[in-house]
């Protein structure tokens, strides 16, 4: 089979070892399923076709964390999960490369900002939002990328005021306003306390004002 995308129909805390889903496709005990940046595995209990899917953490080394309803769940069994790639060499002098931090965002909140060192990708699954925010970066993210991906179309606005740099006329913009396009996105790059477009939104639409 297949990876399988459903979402989340009821919120989820830490410590919770149950959720609902929009739809059963994929769903099977021993199949594994990723929200967000977290995996985890179906539970032996799970019956066939429901919604209702007993869960535990996957060993590795992903951190419990809360998902809101409205949250992408995607499942498959182990292969689907599998690396489909050959692997890469590693260097005779191997450097430690950047990490990433996936959240997702599926209602009116504040966009996480990349881990000191390190990139963020924020995921937007929910319906339109108006209530998006974005921080101005610390000093020490400089050089770090927060990617910003629409997964619905709807024209969502993050406001981000006085931290997007225009660049040549020296004043800041305030908001950034999505196309009602499916997979659009932005990258912005952390700059002495400001974001800067780092590369150009894919998808097109985008107005930055």
């Amino acid at each position: 089979m297949a990876l399988t995308n459903t979402t989340l129909s009821a919120a989820i805390a830490i410590g919770d070892i149950k959720m609902t889903v929009a739809a059963a496709t994929g769903f099977a005990a021993g199949n594994i399923f990723r929200i967000g940046d977290e995996t985890f595995t179906v539970g032996k209990g799970y019956v066939a076709s429901s919604t209702t899917v007993p869960f535990s953490i996957f060993k590795d080394g992903t951190v419990r964390d809360a998902h809101a309803s409205g949250a992408q769940v995607t499942v498959g069994t182990s292969l689907d999960w599998a690396q489909s790639t050959t692997p890469q060499t590693n260097s005779a002098f191997p450097i430690a490369g950047r990490g990433r931090v996936i959240t997702e965002i599926s209602a009116d909140g504040a966009i996480s900002l990349p881990p000191s060192g390190n990139d963020a990708l924020c995921v937007i699954s929910g319906t339109a939002h108006t209530g998006l925010t974005l921080a101005a970066p610390t000093k020490d993210l400089n050089g770090c990328k927060l990617g910003i991906l629409d997964l619905t179309a709807a024209a969502h606005v993050v406001t981000a005021t006085a931290l997007i740099d225009t660049g040549a006329s020296g004043s800041p913009f305030s908001t950034i306003t999505f196309p009602a396009i499916p997979g659009a996105s932005i990258t912005l790059l952390a700059q002495n306390g400001l974001w800067n477009a780092a590369a150009i939104p894919s998808g097109g639409g985008f107005v930055i004002s």
